[in-house]
């Protein structure tokens, strides 16, 4: 077997087509056929039973998809480690981020830097729900992800940049628009945005109303905190975020924000990689950068965000 032909093994199995497979490793569709004939060939089995839309493992391919992902994985570390002796500015970095506000304000500014140092990386950013990213990083397909904590994961360990308290938006059109707090009551009471569930903000916003007792009227389940802003400007109901993700919303009025009674809801948001991994050296400049990025980020009052704190789960 040849690296190659796992790479576009791999590359089908995650894309679901070996149109998109082909996609992903640069070749023409018939150069992938062809590898993946070779690779069947090899080994003595079927790998992909072919649908009408997409593809399907076959019990081969599903145990030959485990091992090529670790031996992939091996090798791009051999590669690094040796180019960091010979000090090439190169590798390969996968970045996820369950938060959209990472993607806004601060991932720019912390690539921009990490391009001047390794111009010849390949880079690439993803999107997900925390729990899908993990999943992500423990599958190989990840290698780093700015995700919610915690993370009680075997195999992740997970290090916190900052920290932010959840609290209840509404439109400046609401009938309580003026009031400064708002019990768990009368949240109860209203058509509530949140995000989908699978997340630990989820979690965190779930767990406060058990505790206080009362049922929640869930209008809308949102993937994105932009999505929930807008359907809560437009008055379609109550939303409950991170602070900081509505700090500009709140300043030009688009929003008001109430401080939730009896509520002390911190989310904290930090990056996750795999606990055993190979730090390459890009990897290591990139968490370097994150930090300092969150670090230059101050809370409403002008104070510096907490120091941040590594978790391992073993």
């Amino acid at each position: 077997m040849e690296i190659r032909q796992l790479r576009a093994f791999v590359a089908i199995a995650e894309t679901g087509t070996f149109t998109a497979g082909a996609l992903r490793v640069h070749v023409t569709q018939a150069a992938i056929s062809m590898q993946i004939r070779q690779l069947e060939s090899e080994i003595g089995a079927r790998v992909f039973v072919r649908a009408p839309r997409h593809v399907i493992l076959t019990e081969a391919g599903e145990q030959l998809l485990r091992r090529a992902r670790h031996i992939l994985r091996e090798h791009d570390a051999a590669l690094d480690e040796i180019a960091e002796l010979a000090g090439a500015e190169r590798g390969r970095l996968r970045i996820g981020s369950a938060s959209a506000m990472v993607l806004t304000e601060h991932l720019p500014a912390i690539l921009k830097d990490l391009r001047r140092q390794h111009p010849a990386a390949e880079i690439s950013v993803t999107s997900g729900t925390s729990e899908v990213l993990v999943d992500q990083i423990l599958a190989g397909e990840v290698d780093i992800a700015f995700v919610s904590l915690p993370v009680d994961m075997r195999g992740i360990k997970t290090e916190r940049l900052s920290e932010d308290q959840l609290v209840a938006v509404a439109s400046p059109q609401h009938r309580l628009a003026k009031q400064k707090t708002i019990s768990a009551y009368t949240l109860a009471g209203e058509r509530l945005i949140l995000g989908e569930r699978g997340g630990n903000t989820r979690r965190l916003i779930d767990q406060f109303f058990a505790q206080a007792g009362v049922s929640i009227r869930v209008a809308m389940e949102l993937s994105r905190q932009q999505a929930i802003k807008r359907m809560v400007e437009e008055d379609m109901g109550v939303g409950i975020v991170p602070l900081q993700s509505v700090r500009d919303e709140v300043e030009k009025g688009r929003l008001i924000r109430w401080w939730i009674e009896g509520a002390q809801i911190n989310w904290e948001l930090g990056i996750a990689q795999l606990s055993n991994g190979y730090d390459s050296p890009i990897m290591q400049k990139f968490v370097t950068l994150a930090r300092k990025n969150f670090l230059r980020d101050v809370s409403v009052d002008g104070s510096k965000k907490p120091k941040s704190k590594a978790r391992v789960k073993k």
